[in-house]
């Protein structure tokens, strides 16, 4: 539904924004009801850190939505990365979650900066890097 068509677009996003804390709640409450063991057998089978498991919860799904655009900025298609090393790319993924650089990192995307200036700050550099443009390549 586009701005023009709702009646009040600022109190619908407010109403979604709330929404969508409400949930990021639940799901917060639901993890610390588990059993610690329980929990450590989750963080087992993702193959991940049950301390990294906890704090990947607690940013919330929307913790990496930096990554794909640092990589589009990069020319590295997300898509093709995920399809060749889905591996490597979860663990970009938990990575930028993680990251305390958010800020930095949000305004040199929204700068169309962050190619020249990821290296400095973002966790995730070296992989970047490393990763074969050529395998990955965007178009």
């Amino acid at each position: 539904m586009s701005t023009a068509s709702r009646p009040y677009p600022i109190v619908q996003d407010l109403i979604e924004s709330f929404a969508s804390w409400l949930k990021h709640r639940r799901e917060m409450a639901e993890m610390r009801q588990l059993d610690r063991s329980d929990f450590d057998r989750i963080a087992n089978d993702l193959r991940i850190a049950p301390d990294d498991l906890e704090e990947l919860v607690r940013h919330g799904k929307h913790a990496a939505d930096e990554l794909p655009k640092m990589m589009e900025q990069l020319g590295i298609d997300a898509e093709a990365l995920g399809r060749a090393q889905p591996l490597l790319l979860r663990d970009m993924e938990r990575v930028c979650s993680l990251c305390g650089h958010k800020g930095q990192c949000d305004r040199d995307l929204a700068d169309g900066t962050a190619a020249e200036k990821y290296h400095g700050y973002c966790g995730n550099a070296a992989t970047l890097e490393s990763l074969d443009r050529n395998e990955v390549a965007s178009h």
